[in-house]
């Protein structure tokens, strides 16, 4: 166990080291992903993947933001923090409906976010005179 963090600092890598340190953000732009230890001391790898429906990060150069906050639901130490500015501000714990029900909402707007991308791409293609999916043109009868 080591001590708990409460700043981060962002480093960009290509790859994600397999050796974490402590206070440290890993953050592979490459590979739409960013891995740090959890800041509670626990010692575990958190993993948070970059996506629309995921967390998103603001750098200004010398700090970062990630959004939404980190859970650490399916860790023992169940830890709950943001990171603003490369500080870990610490949030209250949730209870276990909490988390199902937070993991349910992340569930669904990944759903909705691609069930819309799957329905603006159809459009698309409809459009281009190609079957969604695929690159063979549609045959038009007229």
């Amino acid at each position: 166990m080591i001590g708990r963090v409460d700043s981060i600092r962002p480093e960009f890598v290509e790859f994600i080291p397999d050796r974490l340190e402590p206070g440290v953000l890993y953050v592979s732009l490459e590979y739409k992903s960013m891995a740090h230890l959890c800041c509670c001391g626990c010692g575990r790898k958190v993993v948070t993947p970059l996506s629309p429906t995921g967390w998103r990060i603001t750098f200004d150069g010398r700090a970062i933001t990630i959004c939404p906050s980190v859970g650490n639901w399916q860790k023992d130490c169940k830890s709950h923090y943001l990171i603003i500015q490369n500080r870990v501000r610490w949030a209250r714990r949730w209870s276990d409906d909490e988390i199902a029900s937070g993991l349910e909402h992340d569930r669904q707007i990944k759903q909705d976010y691609y069930d819309e991308s799957a329905s603006s791409d159809s459009g698309a293609s409809q459009k281009s005179g190609t079957h969604a999916g695929t690159k063979k043109p549609r045959k038009r009868r007229w």
